[in-house]
């Protein structure tokens, strides 16, 4: 299976700081990848590179075959690379179903005079964006929360929430970062459980950032390492825990 995201030696340079350091590595479709690594390591502003919020110095970045390091973070989202933050800006006064929806503004073709008018074709293509909207709260088991306004939700509830509407345009990549980030275990469990259901149904690729490592290892079929900016390691959770330099570098011993 062809790669969806190929990095070939990505380097990131703030002035005299090299951040990321000739990185280079593959995502494939459904699948879910993490990039662990202590502080300063270089996860964020590699992530940032992805998502063209930050240029980089050196080396390039395909997606579906096509350079993306020139494009802006707006055009590489429409290509199919969405993207999570940790905070995670919700439309706190909208519902669940609402905020959704929002994501999903880009896929409906419907027009300002077909909605004024009340055209079949615009009515057909909101009808299909309400019903996408509901199948996904229901694949994350919140169905029940479609109409409750968004700032009344618990914490692992928006956060599910973001991912959806990160989710709603159909990307095959998602970028999700630190999205276990402050909640509890038992909600930890339920997200990593529904991030992998994502994957095997909705035929997706996760790439995350995540610093809770028991979560990285339940929930991640490959895990690249980063130290100092470069990818000191990559694998499968199990030959990552048994890496000499990821314990010397990522756990001090």
């Amino acid at each position: 299976m062809a790669p969806l995201l190929r990095l070939f030696d990505v380097t990131v340079r703030f002035g005299g700081l090299t951040a990321v350091d000739q990185a280079s590595f593959e995502v494939e479709p459904a699948k879910v990848y993490a990039l662990i690594g202590p502080n300063g390591a270089g996860k964020t502003t590699l992530f940032n590179a992805i998502a063209g919020n930050v240029a980089i110095s050196q080396g390039r970045i395909e997606f579906r075959g096509q350079e993306i390091q020139t494009l802006s973070a707006h055009e590489i989202a429409a290509k199919g690379v969405r993207r999570t933050f940790q905070n995670g800006g919700l439309f706190g006064e909208l519902s669940a179903l609402e905020n959704i929806l929002a994501g999903l503004h880009t896929q409906v073709d419907s027009g300002f005079f077909g909605l004024l008018f009340g055209s079949a074709a615009a009515a057909a293509a909101e009808k299909a964006a309400s019903e996408r909207a509901r199948r996904l709260l229901e694949l994350m088991e919140i169905g029940q929360l479609a109409d409750q306004w968004a700032r009344d939700l618990s914490g692992g509830q928006q956060r599910m929430l973001e991912i959806l509407r990160a989710l709603a345009s159909d990307p095959p990549l998602l970028l999700l970062d630190e999205p276990a980030v402050g909640l509890a275990p038992p909600v930890r469990e339920h997200l990593l459980r529904m991030i992998r259901r994502l994957v095997e149904e909705e035929g997706i690729a996760v790439l995350l950032i995540e610093h809770a490592i028991e979560f990285v290892m339940g929930v991640s079929d490959v895990i690249m390492v980063l130290n100092d900016g470069q990818v000191i390691a990559r694998g499968t959770p199990q030959e990552v825990r048994e890496d000499r330099a990821v314990l010397e570098a990522y756990l001090g011993r």
